[in-house]
């Protein structure tokens, strides 16, 4: 039961998100899942045991246990194609049913994961300010063209767009006033974002909510947004089609999530990228 270490969504082969991965015959107790995944410190670590022609899984941060995450997931994909081969692999979580599909692509294991279902609305006032003055902005420094956002994929996010580039970067916000605000609103990720044109976005993940000030990627919230931006036809998403996160670069870790719609509003949405070893 040695934990696989596996980076998500990496880019040339460096960056991406760390996660641990541990494949068992029988899932440990909570409580040693939990112990593992704060010995790794990873934000999360996925735990998978094979059952029913199938795979329970369950996820868990520093803090706790998580609903679902993306970037392990796409970890999980990849450990299972080495595994197990390249394929489908249909994955059971605490609160329902997704799939990951693993494939060999020029020597380097990639991964698609299909989300739970999309839903989003706008952002409540009360929230919307409790989050800009955590990270010390205002509404004049929000983009217009991408109002504040509730998404769901999962679990929950809160969609912030920036219109500079700069203000991205100096992302900073207190780490325990952030925690309890994500955990009184039911947040797992806030997500700052700058649209770099109609089908790339750069992002920015706060993940105080599991004990961890940053992701270099985020599977998760990218799915949410993805669900979002088709319920907004963003750019003629409704008609189905894909957008680039690129996400990671200020903190060094750079990389690429790729976002596949099929332009039904509430749909499962697919989020893949690469991955390396650690």
């Amino acid at each position: 039961m040695e934990p696989i270490r596996i980076s998500s969504f990496s880019h040339e082969n460096s960056g991406g998100n760390p996660a641990g991965v541990v494949i068992a015959d029988v899932l440990p107790a909570p409580e040693e899942m939990l112990e593992i995944a704060a010995e790794l410190g990873y934000s999360e670590t996925v735990f998978a045991t094979r059952q029913d022609g199938g795979w329970t899984v369950r996820y868990f941060a520093p803090l706790g246990e998580v609903a679902f995450c993306g970037h392990a997931t796409i970890a999980l994909g990849a450990a299972l194609g080495a595994q197990e081969g390249a394929g489908r692999f249909d994955l059971s979580l605490r609160d329902g049913w997704i799939s990951v599909e693993a494939s060999r692509q020029n020597g380097q294991w990639h991964a698609a994961l299909q989300s739970p279902e999309t839903w989003s609305r706008p952002l409540g006032d009360e929230l919307r300010y409790a989050l800009l003055d955590a990270f010390s902005l205002s509404d004049d420094d929000l983009d217009p063209g991408l109002s504040p956002t509730l998404a769901f994929a999962g679990v929950q996010h809160a969609i912030l767009t920036l219109k500079a580039r700069n203000q991205l970067a100096a992302m900073s916000y207190p780490f325990d006033a952030m925690r309890d605000l994500m955990a009184m609103h039911n947040l797992v990720t806030v997500s700052l974002l700058y649209i770099q044109g109609p089908r790339e976005f750069v992002s920015r993940n706060a993940f105080a909510s599991g004990g961890v000030v940053e992701d270099p990627a985020t599977g998760a919230a990218a799915a949410a947004l993805g669900g979002a931006l088709v319920d907004l036809d963003w750019d003629g998403l409704r008609g189905g089609g894909s957008f680039t996160i690129v996400q990671g670069e200020d903190m060094g870790a750079p990389s690429v999530l790729t976002v596949d719609v099929t332009g039904q509003p509430g749909a499962s949405v697919q989020v893949s990228g690469a991955v390396r070893w650690i």
